[in-house]
């Protein structure tokens, strides 16, 4: 199929995933493909994916078709309508799969398969397809949890894979992350696992089947948990601004907010004491070694907070930065103002149907040297590109006005 984009060649130009993916974990990963390249056909019922509903909203929004949510993580897609319960709307979308590299879905386990285009369908009509299935706690087809029904979003994978409980400022106040690391790492690694089918069908002319649970995902995020249980008996449990194994390691206060400070290594402690004015405190076999330190982290932590309390971040970037591994903790305000981000191009302006304005949304991080990644279009409207796509399968114009008139497409 023809991208009907043009955009600039990414890494994955000519790949083809059918994304069948709503809220944020499927649609991050899709992005994230569309982001290099691929072609993402979004496929959304025929009033619109319910994301579309959520805000923010620009002001002078005279559709309301999409909000700054959906608009951030659909860049880069078509979208095609459709009814997917409709007999004529799975047909349209057995003869996109037919010529499709990738499916993704994240629905409940077992959806799909009630409406008759599960993996074992879909698979009998394209050896080669790549189906990718994300879910909150995996599918059956490859290990069934007791957990397999229940609803997920973002703050259960985060409570349930352990990332809440070693998060908070004690050990009795465990605290949720804020971005949706329990959508954002699960849509991550099905990205890589994608590609590494891909790979696989690429070399054997074999797709597979691809299962990403999002409790597994946040487990293997948090993997020094596991480790730390294995080896030394520990249940880890909130761990304040610091690191149990690194000192210092952490945040430190600031006359007008936060910076971040990491100097677990010999030479970076000493140098961060000759800055401090205090070079004894590198020579001192109290706090010789980074073990010695983390023994007596209170203690540490107390006389680089003393410093770091008496000038703003700031002062402290001007001695620290550069030198020792360091960084102020910033806002938002703070990071558009920074010349990193627009050195590295770290915000994309795009245009809003409905809106006489443009507006930002962050852009890829991923930068490569002979291909172009990142956001080239705004999300769609919904079925922007019925038409377009489904001319492309082969269907005649008539064709498609009739699908349109049964309510199978829109």
């Amino acid at each position: 199929m023809t991208d009907t984009l043009q955009r600039a060649p990414g890494a994955l130009t000519g790949l083809k995933v059918i994304d069948l993916t709503q809220m944020l974990a499927g649609p991050f990963c899709t992005m994230m493909l569309g982001d290099q390249g691929a072609t993402v056909i979004k496929i959304e019922p025929l009033d619109g994916e319910p994301t579309r509903l959520f805000g923010p909203f620009a002001a002078d929004d005279q559709l309301k078709s999409f909000g700054g949510y959906f608009q951030s993580v659909n860049r880069n897609k078509l979208s095609v309508a459709l009814d997917l319960k409709h007999a004529q709307g799975r047909e349209v979308f057995l003869r996109l799969v037919q010529e499709a590299d990738v499916v993704v879905e994240n629905f409940r386990a077992g959806v799909m398969d009630r409406l008759g285009i599960g993996y074992e369908t879909l698979a009998a009509t394209n050896r080669k397809l790549v189906y990718a299935a994300l879910r909150g706690f995996g599918d059956p087809r490859s290990g069934a949890s007791p957990y397999v029904d229940w609803p997920a979003f973002d703050v259960v994978a985060q409570a349930m894979g352990g990332i809440i409980g070693i998060t908070g400022p004690d050990a009795d106040t465990p605290l949720k992350i804020g971005p949706g690391v329990g959508d954002l790492v699960p849509a991550m690694m099905s990205a890589f696992a994608i590609l590494a089918a891909v790979r696989h069908a690429d070399k054997t002319g074999e797709g597979q089947f691809v299962d990403l649970a999002m409790y597994d995902s946040m487990l293997a995020l948090c993997e020094r948990i596991i480790y730390q249980h294995s080896y030394a008996g520990q249940v880890p449990g909130p761990e304040g601004n610091g690191h149990p194994l690194l000192c210092p390691f952490g945040l430190f206060p600031a006359s007008d907010g936060w910076v971040t400070i990491a100097c677990p290594r010999e030479n970076f402690w000493l140098l961060l004491t000759e800055i401090m004015g205090q070079p004894e405190l590198g020579r001192d076999p109290r706090y010789g070694s980074n073990e010695a330190r983390t023994a007596r982290k209170g203690e540490v932590v107390a006389l680089v907070s003393e410093w770091s309390a008496r000038r703003s971040k700031a002062e402290i970037q001007s001695l620290l930065g550069g030198r020792v591994p360091f960084g102020p903790v910033n806002t938002v305000a703070d990071i558009l103002a920074d010349p990193h981000v627009a050195a590295r191009s770290m915000v994309a302006e795009v245009d809003h149907p409905g809106s006489a304005h443009r507006y930002s949304i962050a852009n890829s991080p991923i930068r490569m040297s002979k291909t172009f990644s990142g956001v080239q279009t705004r999300s769609p409207l919904t079925g922007e590109h019925t038409d377009a796509v489904l001319a492309e399968a082969g269907y005649k114009p008539s064709d498609i006005e009739t699908l349109r008139a049964a309510c199978a497409i829109a």
